[in-house]
């Protein structure tokens, strides 16, 4: 349990499965008292790099606002009557005590990001990029490759990050990186909640609830992980011919259907009967990498809030599709599961990925040579791969 923070700092909570994080943030020159994670030492006067301001600042740079922290989230006291609840692995049994927590206070924002509610409209395609905080180099690269905030063919693009606060010793360190790195960049929506695998759906719920708030007229959104290779400019080329799709229904990616939950113990997408019953999942795309209407995005939107938690996040997505009454489809040029060309090809070629618009998985250097790579005027294909047809 964490100790009581001194009478001059805010109150410090401790939930097991979500962190120890409940003191007002600074970000970008918020001044007030640096996050309580996970030695919860009390507050600190801070300028967070900056000159000192008044607190607090206006919301469009960021800074959540005066509001007070949220009460703490009790464990559902039901646990106890889950049959075989003891012998379960610790995160699941986390899982279950707070299945039923959904608001986390946001510690980084960016209202901003779209013009505000009333010009989002002009955003085209909107670029949102689970990461964990940690993954300092894959941002990076990100953003100097395929994630550069610019526009394709006259199509406004845009790009922010979706993080929880960091597990672990290192946790007080990385939100100090993500507040640097907002400073920078202005990208990062964080909230106050423990970043882990299981927790991934929280992501999907609280960013669809921003998007209703700060971005709500964007056209399209991709929805992905921050280890992949996204050919932006075939993305958005797709977007465009789809046309009127932007107010209707879109939903694309790596179509997985007839599947159901993983029983297997040693298993990350283990799901034992406790979490669910059900054997089959709703037909769903993988989270590697997904686009998707603003419609679409606006009905999971609202789906959400009526859909139980589940702790696969792109099996959440399919469950809030089904509740409204909608389906994703498979996109040929979405390669979650990676490249398979026969031998003696090799896979890491340009010619393949200047056809796709998704390839998972990228580690940062050969995302940063494979984005230098397609957009070399000079580079030659002895033949169209055809696993994507250009417009």
């Amino acid at each position: 349990m964490c100790p009581p923070c001194s009478l001059h700092g805010p109150r410090v909570h401790k939930v097991p499965s979500l962190g120890c994080t409940e003191s007002l943030p600074m970000s970008l020159g918020c001044t007030g008292s640096l996050p309580m994670a996970p030695g919860c030492t009390g507050s600190l006067p801070c300028s967070c790099g900056v000159h000192d301001v008044p607190s607090p600042l206006p919301a469009a740079l960021g800074c959540p606002g005066p509001f007070p922290p949220p009460a703490p989230c009790p464990p559902s006291p039901s646990v106890h009557n889950i049959s075989g609840f003891a012998a379960l692995p610790g995160h699941v049994q986390d899982f279950l005590r707070y299945r039923h927590c959904r608001a986390f206070r946001p510690l980084l924002d960016a209202p901003g990001k779209c013009g505000g509610p009333g010009r989002s409209a002009g955003v085209f395609l909107l670029l949102a990029i689970k990461s964990s905080p940690e993954n300092y180099e894959r941002r990076e690269v990100i953003r100097k490759t395929w994630g550069q905030e610019r526009s394709v063919a006259g199509a406004r693009v845009r790009r922010l990050f979706l993080c929880g606060v960091a597990p672990g010793a290192a946790g007080a360190k990385l939100d100090r990186l993500l507040r640097l790195e907002q400073r920078e960049h202005g990208d990062v929506l964080q909230w106050d909640f423990r970043d882990t695998f299981f927790n991934l759906t929280l992501k999907q719920v609280l960013f669809h609830a921003w998007l209703q708030q700060s971005c709500p007229g964007a056209r399209f959104v991709f929805n992905g992980d921050d280890d992949v290779f996204v050919n932006t400019d075939n993305v958005v080329r797709f977007a465009l011919g789809a046309g009127a799709a932007a107010d209707g229904h879109l939903f694309v990616g790596h179509l997985i259907a007839n599947v159901g939950p993983i029983r297997s113990r040693g298993s990350k997408y283990y799901v034992p009967p406790q979490v669910t019953a059900a054997e089959r999942y709703p037909p769903y795309c993988g989270g590697g990498g997904v686009l998707m209407s603003g419609f679409t995005a606006r009905a999971i939107a609202r789906q959400a809030p009526a859909v139980e938690l589940f702790p696969i996040d792109d099996v959440y997505l399919g469950m809030c599709l089904e509740k409204a009454g909608l389906a994703p489809a498979s996109h040929a040029g979405i390669r979650t599961l990676g490249i398979r060309v026969p031998p003696p090809a090799e896979p890491f070629d340009p010619c393949y990925y200047r056809e796709l618009l998704l390839v998972h998985r990228s580690v940062p250097y050969e995302t940063a040579l494979m984005w230098q790579a397609i957009r070399q005027p000079r580079l030659r294909c002895g033949r169209r791969v055809g696993v994507y047809p250009r417009a």
